[in-house]
């Protein structure tokens, strides 16, 4: 939170001391969670519409793409619309898809023996990454951080200088659908398999830490008691992932935590993105409400008044003044 230190408002003889206004500075943390994660775009309205940028960003997996995004100088509006204007033209999606790289129909069946995925994550990234977004970390307007896990290692990668695209790619490359990523000798895959929201990497890096949850729940069907293999595929790795999150919110927890809300869509739902966004729009009223009550707060907070001089008592009159002061405590 905001240092309490600043200088603000102090009755000193009817003066007012200068008030520091300066805004909190904000870190921003974008979680992972497949097409969960277009609940996103409707958190940086909330940015946008308030006037305030993040000092720093974070991301995992979907919460990567946006973040790059949006530290890309790109506004929500922008992102929304590139967002809708993809996924609701199925046709040239899966157009772009196939020639970008997908292993085709064959790849369904191989998948367990010869091929290691069904897609290629550059070519969905190529689709769904709006072309302004620079090929370099230091091309971007907001310092951005990204997870993605090293599967042989074992362990999660933070990338923050560099190629960003591989970068982007590596952190939502969700296996089984997505190849791994290699990069400098080492095999990347989804970062959400590791650190789903990583709002650790930006503790101390600004006043405000404000952590944004795409993970979501399980949902039961009402057609049927049993999940199919394809729900139970990809809903056991939100299961882990909210398993995670949970356990580092009980050793820490950001100043803002908003649970978007769309857990009952599955991970390659992005086709149902307009059902997603009406879907988050009471997490994004919360995120609204919560970052103006913290930000009021942090920029009209009124410090203690300035400490003035105790007075000598007259003489002769020591004894009657030291009964009549309050005792004030060390």
């Amino acid at each position: 939170m905001a240092d309490a230190t600043r200088p603000g408002i102090a009755a000193n003889g009817g003066c007012t001391a200068p008030v520091d206004r300066r805004a909190p500075s904000i870190g921003l943390v974008l979680g992972g969670g497949g097409a969960r994660g277009l609940a996103h775009i409707l958190m940086l309205e909330v940015f946008d519409e308030l006037g305030i940028k993040p000092k720093i960003i974070a991301g995992t997996s979907i919460g990567a793409i946006y973040g790059a995004a949006y530290a890309a100088g790109l506004s929500a509006r922008e992102i929304r619309a590139h967002t809708e204007d993809i996924l609701t033209k199925r046709t040239g999606l899966l157009r772009e898809l196939i020639a970008g790289g997908i292993q085709g129909v064959g790849g369904i069946w191989n998948i367990f023996q010869a091929r290691n995925s069904l897609f290629a994550p550059s070519a969905l990234l190529n689709v769904v990454l709006p072309r302004a977004v620079p090929q370099d970390f230091r091309e971007l307007e907001i310092p951005l951080r990204i997870v993605a896990s090293d599967f042989y290692a074992l362990e999660p990668l933070v990338l923050a200088s560099g190629p960003l695209r591989p970068a982007v790619a590596a952190s939502m490359a969700l296996p089984v659908i997505f190849e791994p990523v290699v990069m400098g000798g080492r095999t990347l895959i989804d970062g959400g398999l590791t650190n789903p929201l990583p709002f650790d990497l930006l503790m101390g890096e600004a006043d405000v830490l404000v952590a944004i949850d795409v993970s979501g729940t399980t949902t039961p069907s009402p057609k049927r008691q049993r999940p199919t293999a394809l729900e139970a595929l990809f809903a056991s790795s939100f299961l882990f992932e909210r398993s995670i999150v949970r356990e580092k919110l009980k050793a820490h927890q950001p100043d803002i935590y908003i649970d978007a809300g769309t857990g009952r869509y599955q991970a390659l739902e992005f086709l149902k993105v307009r059902e997603i966004l009406a879907a988050a729009e009471p997490a994004k009223a919360e995120l609204r409400a919560k970052l103006m009550r913290v930000l009021g707060a942090e920029v009209l907070t009124v410090p203690a008044p300035e400490t003035v001089p105790a007075l000598e008592p007259p003489a002769g009159r020591g004894k009657r003044m030291r009964r009549l002061m309050p005792r004030i405590k060390p």
